[in-house]
């Protein structure tokens, strides 16, 4: 099992903890945690267990967070997923955490 981890810049708190998502063939679970301190951080640990992947995880969460910059401390339990399974639970996670705002 592989852990990378990344930090982004963020400009908004999630208004609650969410769970979405799956460790299964092809699939991924994120686990969404509100900040410890400050929300200007999202600190994102990913474990997987397909080595080589490293530069295809930043970059798909580059472009996430510069679309979603919601801080928090993100876990993601990756079995496989592709670019696009991570893209759509990331972008489910961030809806979950969002609900109710204005």
């Amino acid at each position: 099992m592989r852990t990378l981890t990344f930090h982004f810049a963020a400009s908004q708190a999630p208004a609650t903890q969410v769970h979405v998502g799956v460790v299964a063939s092809g699939d991924l679970e994120v686990l969404l945690d509100t900040p410890d301190g400050t929300p200007e951080v999202a600190e994102v640990r990913v474990r997987t267990s397909v080595d080589g992947f490293d530069t295809v995880w930043r970059e798909t969460l580059e472009r996430f967070f510069a679309h979603t910059p919601l801080g928090g401390r993100w876990q993601l339990n990756d079995f496989g997923a592709t670019p696009a399974v991570v893209t759509l639970r990331l972008r489910q996670t961030a809806e979950a955490a969002t609900e109710g705002r204005s």
